[in-house]
């Protein structure tokens, strides 16, 4: 059987003889766009290849200004102060209302790089909401560099952090473009021990997904409203022993949940603008991220 210019290149990177990079740059060039390369690698029955190069194109950033989405840095009503956050969604929504994330940051605040990332979110076509847990205290750029806004976070306490992201999630709720009952959530680092602690105490969380974030308590387990994916790291030694501990009370809980621990990977893979950002590890965790929230949020 004759197959096409595209179905070749495509079997080219299934039997491992180009990168998914090379992929993606060459049939972008036979298509002219990373649209038509994303639905052209689809139309060849490789459905869950498309959703991963469409979430890790060569150039993973997306730009403050891109023109599909419109971005705004947005202030609210929190329990104790006013809560800032970075709001990003997609400009072409449908009419219906539309599941929507929370994105929760590592130790230093809202940085730029969270920013990017929930610029993903919103282009991955979820409205979302990067929030500011250095709020109470005046907002992560109060402060003047990465020492100042880590030894801020530490000032933060656990059960003030959640009251923030429960109100981001009502925030969220409160807008006419948004479904209520679909809200989803994903943090990195202490955003994932975050994000553990959210959806453990909120039914209003319907997917949650984690990279490399500390576990609640075991008996706490019983309490996840929805379910929960899990991204961590093989060198990262005390978090992923934690989160594997944690397994059985997941499988005895009747708990949805996915698990992937990255091979040669340290804590923070995710991140590209540090030192222990592995790319294959990352494109790979957030094109299932996306899948997970699709799949669930969704529904």
């Amino acid at each position: 059987m004759e197959h096409s210019p595209i179905e070749e290149i495509v079997h080219l990177y299934v039997d491992g003889q180009i990168s998914r990079r090379s992929l993606m740059t060459k049939i972008r060039n036979m298509t002219g766009s990373t649209a038509a390369a994303v639905a052209a690698i689809s139309a060849t029955g490789m459905v869950d290849l498309a959703r991963a190069a469409d979430s890790c194109p060569a150039d993973i950033h997306v730009p403050a200004d891109a023109e599909d989405l419109s971005c705004a840095t947005v202030t609210f009503d929190g329990p104790t102060s006013k809560l800032i956050a970075y709001h990003a969604r997609p400009r072409n929504m449908p009419s219906a209302p539309q599941p929507a994330v929370l994105v929760i940051h590592e130790n230093v605040g809202l940085t730029e790089h969270i920013r990017d990332v929930t610029r993903r979110v919103a282009r991955a076509g979820f409205p979302a909401l990067g929030i500011d847990l250095i709020s109470r205290l005046g907002g992560t750029d109060s402060f003047p560099d990465a020492t100042a806004q880590r030894t801020a976070y530490g000032r933060l306490t656990t059960a003030g952090m959640l009251e923030d992201m429960i109100a981001s999630i009502e925030f969220l709720r409160g807008h006419s473009f948004i479904r209520a009952e679909r809200m989803g959530c994903v943090g990195f680092c202490a955003g994932g021990g975050n994000v553990w602690n959210l959806a453990a105490s909120s039914a209003k969380i319907a997917a949650s997904s984690v990279f490399y974030g500390a576990p609640v308590p075991a008996d706490q387990i019983k309490n996840l409203a929805g379910p929960i994916l899990l991204n961590y790291a093989e060198l990262d030694k005390n978090f992923t022993k934690n989160v594997l501990a944690i397994v059985p009370s997941l499988v005895d809980g009747n708990k949805t949940f996915g698990l992937n621990v990255y091979e040669g990977a340290n804590h923070a893979f995710h991140n590209d603008t540090g030192a222990n950002y592995r790319a294959v590890a990352a494109c790979d965790a957030w094109g299932k991220t996306i899948d997970f929230f699709t799949r669930h949020l969704r529904a």
